[in-house]
């Protein structure tokens, strides 16, 4: 048995951000198919030079939990920020998050109203991302946990 070994090879550049995307097309389109799926978007802004970036996205989609419940819940983005295109004018429109370093991630719900921005620094752990917070912050801002409905009145007089 031999094993033979390229050592001119080079393993494939993740590319998870593209510079050259209308952008504002994109998460209005984005936004439309999460109205009409009852889910969230989750930008994720970044950039391909970003290593954060790239293991939270290894994180979320190899950890079965974790895309089980982006999926169910949101409609994802990678929002280019770099020198090819910083994408200003959306990101003024959210508030500026890139104040938070990168990766940073917005949710806006179905109507493109800006939700929450996160700080990823929250839901790093060691070398890489929790499972725990990760979660966490998917199942805080997913629609069922703002939608009102999801908290049933109850009998406050109780509380006193």
């Amino acid at each position: 048995m031999f094993l033979i070994i390229d050592l001119n090879a080079q393993t494939a550049e993740v590319k998870l951000y593209n510079p050259e995307a209308d952008a504002k097309t994109d998460l209005q389109n984005l936004v439309a198919k999460a109205n009409a799926e009852g889910k969230h978007v989750l930008v994720q802004i970044g950039g391909n030079w970003c290593s954060w970036c790239v293991k939270f996205n290894k994180k979320v989609t190899e950890n079965d939990t974790l895309k089980s419940v982006l999926t169910e819940k949101y409609i994802t983005y990678h929002l280019n920020y770099s020198k090819e295109n910083w994408n200003e004018d959306i990101l003024a429109n959210l508030g500026y998050p890139q104040r938070f370093g990168f990766p940073v991630f917005v949710v806006l719900d179905g109507k493109g109203n800006r939700l929450h921005t996160q700080n990823s620094v929250y839901l790093e752990e060691d070398k890489s991302y929790s499972t725990k917070e990760v979660l966490e912050f998917f199942n805080s801002w997913s629609p069922t946990a703002i939608d009102p409905k999801s908290y049933p009145s109850k009998d406050r007089s109780k509380l006193n």
